[in-house]
């Protein structure tokens, strides 16, 4: 094909697709990525991310991927994702403020009070209108609901036309208000504007002469409208506007009969209908500037004296303009939009997450999701945690549902398996999120028996047999705190069905309950409010305090009541699945436990968990708290235990969930058994227990040291000294003697490696060969002082002429059974051997069992025999003396019981090694050690003489030869946290 033939397919090309190679459109070519599919799912560098699809605003898409167990992208996309993206998409936050729905703020301005209906109760604009083809009108409401009787909440009147324009309404008992709008004469039907519950209400009417366009608003909804009412003409100028009355006439003929009864404030007026963005606008306060001919002014009215003086308001007025974080893939850039616009969003979640999600329906626990839906005849559990929900969910079927699993999670006697539990949660959070997708469904929801069923299912799943289950899903839901979260948000819900009849609502099931009260604040700024869990008082622990100081803070915010929300949670599960979480470690009460401790372990719930919030209808009011809450009871033999006052932060970790912090929180006063903190704002407390090993201090750290290091020193030259006379000084052999000198060797070899551990610690090669030789010497020590407990026996007790078992078999059990210890030992924990930071084994996994197995074995067995050998000296003692006396006095023949007893004991407990027993006691108390220490090493001093004397004597033929083997008097430095052990290593043989 020619040259021109290529040149004219790429140009035909080029036209047929329609974009220049310059355009913006370049990025949406046919042969570049596909655009990201509704449900699918894409890894990214940060973890992976879920496209649903759906536009929702911001809070709606961060409780849509919450209740999947994910939350919004929080940071732009990047790589593939970023390329296939189209559209604007939401970015999350970290921070909890816009975590939640649009919040509501105030300002003061005067009101005019509409009392009883009379006829001289009205407010006139003094300046007249211009002729107005459009225009809307909005003001705040409250309605006497005790007036059922129509009435004119204002009126425009032209002079010829009384009836020019107006709005009329009238208050159902017990049900709605119903609106409706006249104008030039023509009325349009009477249509539900707002709920008659004697509450503020921003009321807004839209006309427009081409059409005849009408609609009416409240708080922010389209509630009616129609075309066709006074179409065609305008209102005509010089009208007069007032409020309150009906006008029979041009600015007068007021009655009785049509007048307001009520509250109204920030009426404005505008020569144009607003859309409903501008609305919206208007109900925040912001009243949009363009085509305003009347801004809420009470100078510029002439208000009936009857009306006067006007009183003070505090106007609460949403704020639809607050503005959430997005990211725009055509310019890739983060920008922001209003957080009530609609969306597309990501979910996502971190890998490893994403992967246990995915693996939820092989989890334990599908019978109970089956039974519960089956039950229901609807899919209620859903045993995929990924899938989104089917349909919506009522109130009532949400009421039922909760019913059923009630009474299938009661009648389980099987601990709940992890799927279930996850399940459960997410059921869970899809109900209380009911509240904040249609406000409507507040005034019909039956929100009393919802939450307590919602309490008494979280109840059921506190129960302590869950734990486990709990433990499983931690990384997902980020631990049973999902529940606390979950039962705190029942409160908007549950404030609903309060009444002035009833100001306070309680619900409480076992391990769960939940409290919402309404606050009056005079009342409570001379006492403050006390909430008391059960089993609580005010003057003791179990319960929260809300201070005078703040209940008048509040007052002098213009606020006059706020609702107060309690819940408190008992269950083990929290110790059970939040200990060890990270917290940094605070330093203990006292200088003197602080240079006492050696290592922080750990931290452990030690109380119940108790949340506090405040409301007022803007939202949440931060306050300060007192708290005094009871120790749950737990067992930490030896251990400092230092209580923190903690809350638990949602917001430092979005990935789990939240974890516990410290900021604003101390310790107000410390009891034995229980703990009272103060906290400068409100949110989950709970008492922590932060557990620290007690060592001693430098002081005396540095002097069991030196005498230890002293002490051992001097038993390895006694030992030295005491296996050079065995061989040197010609002594016969036999098998006493053999088992000395193996005993007396192998001590003296572990000495020599434990005073060089010190130093070959630095060195990581050194220092596994020296524990390993300590741990195989010390083993062989003990094993040689089991042989010489089975000699003892053999020449003692059983007292038998024949043979022993021979030589070969206890150098079997001296030296091999400690290499067949260490070797296995080392081939099933090859990193887990040596302790981090010491030249011996580490006391925090199994090896160390390795050595205190055997050790306590021989000493078990050398304890009982030494007490027959006991029973046999003491019974031959009695013999002999009887023989030698007939007839002893009574004294002599206690002294003489007590000597056979005491004697035997005093020789044989070293040559039996049962002075390491001492060494058990030395973490009780200091003196305990420096008993240790210093008896032993003059015992041991005492022994190497008569080793000495003894040798001297036999050498010359003078004497029985008594060989009495001198020990060491060791002391083991601290392992990895093991509290000092001084361990007597005495000898001897009579």
């Amino acid at each position: 094909m020619a040259p021109w033939c290529y040149c004219f397919l790429c140009l035909l090309i080029r036209n047929l697709s329609g974009t220049p190679s310059n355009s913006s459109g370049e990025s949406r070519n046919p042969w570049g990525p596909a655009p990201v599919a509704p449900g699918e799912v894409v890894e990214t560098a940060g973890g992976v991310c879920k496209f649903s699809g759906q536009r929702l605003s911001w809070w709606q898409a961060q409780e849509s991927c919450e209740q999947q167990f994910g939350h919004l992208a929080l940071q732009p996309p990047d790589g593939v994702l970023a390329s296939r993206l189209r559209d604007l998409v939401w970015v999350g936050q970290r921070e909890v403020p816009l975590r939640r729905p649009p919040q509501r703020r105030a300002r003061t301005t005067a009101m005019l009070v509409f009392g009883e209906k009379t006829a001289d109760r009205a407010a006139r604009l003094r300046s007249p209108l211009p002729e107005l083809a459009a225009l809307t009108a909005c003001a705040h409401v409250q309605w006497d609901c005790a007036s059922p009787d129509p009435a004119a909440l204002f009126s425009v009147a032209a002079p010829a036309l009384p009836n020019a324009l107006q709005l009329r309404a009238f208050a159902e008992p017990g049900g709605v208000v119903r609106a409706a709008l006249v104008v030039r004469g023509h009325h349009a039907p009477f249509l539900a504007a707002f709920r008659a519950d004697g509450r503020w209400h921003h009321v807004c009417a839209t006309w427009e002469q081409r059409g005849g366009r009408w609609a009416l608003f409240s708080d922010g909804r389209r509630r009616a409208g129609a075309r066709g009412l006074g179409a065609g003409h305008p209102v005509p100028s010089g009208s007069i506007l007032v409020l309150g009355q009906d006008q029979d006439s041009l600015g007068g003929g007021f009655s009785a009969r049509d007048a307001f009864s009520g509250n109204l404030t920030d009426f404005h007026l505008w020569a144009r209908a607003l859309s409903p963005a501008q609305l919206h606008q208007a109900q925040a306060c912001a009243p949009p500037p363009e085509g305003l001919l009347f801004r809420w002014d009470p100078g510029a009215l002439d208000i009936a004296p009857s009306l006067l003086p006007m009183v003070w308001v505090r106007l609460l007025c949403p704020v639809p303009s607050e503005e959430c974080p997005t990211w725009n893939p055509a310019p890739r850039s983060e920008g922001s939009e209003l957080c009530l616009e609609p969306q597309l969003f990501l979910c996502c979640y971190r890998t490893e997450t994403y992967h246990r999600l995915q693996d939820a329906q092989s989890w334990p626990g599908q019978d109970v999701i089956s039974r519960v839906n089956a039950l229901a005849n609807d899919i209620v559990l859903l045993p995929d945690p990924l899938s989104e929900d089917h349909g919506t969910l009522s109130p009532a079927e949400a009421s039922s549902f909760l019913g059923l699993l009630e009474h299938v999670l009661a009648m389980e006697m099987a601990p709940l398996g992890p799927a279930a539990l996850l399940a459960v949660v997410r059921f869970l959070k899809r109900v209380v999120a009911l509240g904040a997708g249609d406000p409507e469904l507040l005034l019909t929801g039956p929100w009393e028996q919802l939450s307590q069923r919602v309490v008494s299912v979280a109840s059921l799943v506190l129960e302590e047999q869950v734990a486990d289950a709990w433990l499983s899903i931690r990384e997902v839901v980020g631990g049973p705190m999902t529940l606390v979260a979950s039962v705190q948000r029942l409160a908007p819900l549950l404030s609903t069905t309060m009444t002035s009849e009833q100001p306070r609502m309680r619900i409480q099931h076992r391990h769960a309950g939940l409290e919402v009260r309404s606050l009056r604040l005079r009342e409570a700024s001379t006492r403050g409010c006390f909430f008391t869990m059960p089993g609580g008082r005010p003057e003791g622990p179990g319960h929260i305090h809300i201070p005078a100081g703040e209940a008048r803070r509040l007052l002098g915010k213009g606020l006059s009541g706020v609702t107060a929300i309690h819940s408190w949670f008992t269950s083990r599960v929290f110790q059970h699945t939040l200990e060890g979480l990270d917290l940094q470690p605070q330093a203990p009460a006292s200088s003197e436990e602080a240079n006492r401790v050696q290592r922080f372990l750990s931290t452990q719930v030690g109380s119940a968990i108790i949340s506090s919030e405040v409301w007022d209808v803007t939202g949440e009011v931060s306050i300060a708290v007192t708290f005094h809450l009871q120790h749950q009871a737990q067992t930490f033999r030896h251990k400092l235990v230092e209580p923190v006052c903690a809350f638990w932060n949602y917001s430092i970790s979005p990935y789990t969930g939240g974890a516990w912090a410290t900021t604003g929180c101390s310790v107000a006063a410390l009891y034995p058994d229980s703990t009272a903190c103060f906290c400068n704002h409100s949110t989950s407390f709970a008492v922590l227990l932060q557990i620290y090993e007690v060592q001693r201090g430098p002081e005396e750290e540095s002097l069991l040291r030196t005498l230890s290091f002293v002490g051992c020193g001097v038993s390895f030259c006694a030992l030295t000294t005491t296996f050079l006379l065995f061989v040197a000084a010609g002594i016969p052999k036999s098998e006493r003697t053999t088992v000395h000198k193996n005993l007396t060797f192998s001590l003296a070899c572990a000495e020599g490696f434990l005073m060089t551990s010190e130093w070959a610690k630095a060195n990581e090669v050194a220092c596994v060969a020296v524990t390993v030789a300590m741990h195989f010497l010390f083993l062989a020590a003990f094993s040689w002082m089991l042989v010489e407990g089975l000699l003892l026996w053999r020449k003692v007790v059983a007292v038998s002429m024949h043979p022993g078992p021979g030589m070969r078999l206890y150098h079997a059990t001296g030296w091999g059974v400690p290499v067949g210890i260490v070797a296995v030992t080392l081939a099933m924990l090859p990193r887990d051997y040596v302790a981090p930071g010491h030249c011996w084994l580490n006391v925090h996994t199994y090896a160390i069992w390795a050595f205190v197995g055997p050790v306590l074995f021989v000493l078990t067995a050398n304890t009982c025999i030494l007490a027959r050998v006991v029973m046999v000296t003491v019974s031959s003692t009695r013999r002999r003396a009887r023989m030698l006396n007939p007839q002893p006095c009574l004294q002599e023949q206690i002294w003489t019981q007590i000597w056979a007893t005491v004697k035997p004991v005093l020789v044989l407990l070293p040559v039996l090694g049962l002075t390491w027993l001492v060494g058990i006691l030395v973490h009780l108390s200091p003196a305990w050690a420096y008993a240790a220490v210093g008896l032993n090493s003059i015992q041991m001093k005492r022994r190497r003489l008569r080793e000495v004397k003894a040798t001297q004597l036999e050498a010359q033929g003078e004497g029985t030869p008594r060989a009495v083997v001198p020990g060491p008097d060791l002391a083991l430095e601290p392992q990895e946290g093991v509290p000092l052990l001084t361990l007597p290593h005495s000898i001897a043989r009579r």
